[in-house]
């Protein structure tokens, strides 16, 4: 009988758990749900999800611009790719916009577990991994991208060839038609017709890949925070850290030297920084030892974590 009781006993906190748990999941899927929505919203007679689209190819309409198309074209070849398209753009725009509600019902599910210093210390990197995302995507969106963009399609001679897409007009022909084909003596004209799904693929995956490069000192502060990692740790394996950046940049980014620069620099930039905050922590650690009474000189863990402020 008393087995049975100690049963009931420890299956009721189980109990809740899961019942708080569903009640945390249903309120993020409606945030979710209602942030997806927002993104067909009309406004100017499109809808919000389109004016997205149009922010978010605009690097690749620039360039096309630069290289010589006064009316950049990007084409669907099925009747559902503009809608999907405009879903995945709602699924990953209503993430977004829904992620300060799924984070705070997240943290109210965990923070009852955690001990005050550790809630203390777990919630600045919630705030913080958003907006080193949002950072990073901006980056890419401004920077990568458009370089990207002109190194691909600058193998193209792209704008002799809309200069004869656009030849001008025949004057002897009929009203009717605008203007003449262009006509090829040899070979075969290639030209850039872009896809709607293929453009925003590659700017979508440029965005991830710099947002989550953006995360490396919330990652790193954070490990430091649980003593997973050290600032002298960190430094010592530096120049392997160099070599893992510019394979990151090499598989990331185009083969193009000036892109992969500044996808290196920027990385080991943040590896930097996140050195520095990790240091910032261990002296924090260190102080708290000396308040607990712990701190030893003698202590050779401590004397390792002193030898930090000479560095």
């Amino acid at each position: 009988m008393s087995n049975t009781d100690e049963i009931d006993d420890s299956s009721a906190p189980l109990i809740e758990h899961l019942a708080e748990l569903r009640t945390r999941l249903i309120r993020s899927v409606l945030a979710f749900i209602v942030a997806i929505s927002f993104f067909f919203v009309p406004i100017g007679g499109q809808f919000i999800a389109e004016h997205v689209l149009h922010f978010l190819v605009a690097p690749i309409v620039e360039v096309l611009r630069d290289l010589g198309d006064p009316s950049p074209t990007l084409q669907f070849t099925s009747p559902q790719e503009y809608l999907f398209t405009l879903f995945r753009i709602s699924m990953v725009g209503g993430f977004a916009l829904a992620f300060p509600v799924i984070g705070y019902q997240l943290w109210r599910f965990v923070a009852p577990g955690l001990y005050k210093s550790e809630r203390g210390a777990f919630l600045p990197f919630m705030i913080a991994s958003p907006f080193m995302f949002l950072l990073g995507a901006t980056f890419a969106q401004l920077v990568v991208t458009p370089l990207a963009m002109q190194f691909f399609l600058g193998f193209a001679d792209v704008a002799s060839v809309f200069a004869n897409l656009m030849a001008p007009a025949v004057e002897d022909v009929p009203g009717t038609v605008a203007a003449a084909a262009p006509q090829a003596d040899e070979g075969v004209q290639i030209t850039f017709f872009g896809k709607v799904n293929e453009s925003l693929d590659i700017t979508l995956k440029f965005i991830m890949a710099f947002g989550l490069c953006f995360q490396l000192p919330v990652l790193l502060t954070l490990m430091g925070k649980a003593g997973l990692v050290s600032a002298d740790g960190l430094a010592s394996v530096r120049k392997y850290a160099m070599v893992g950046i510019l394979v990151l940049a090499a598989l990331v980014t185009p083969p193009d030297v000036v892109t992969q620069l500044i996808l290196f620099t920027v990385v080991y930039g943040l590896y930097e920084i996140s050195i520095f905050l990790v240091r910032r922590v261990d002296k924090q650690r260190i102080a708290k030892l000396k308040e607990e009474g712990v701190y030893f000189e003698d202590d050779e863990e401590a004397e390792d974590l002193a030898d930090i402020d000479t560095k």
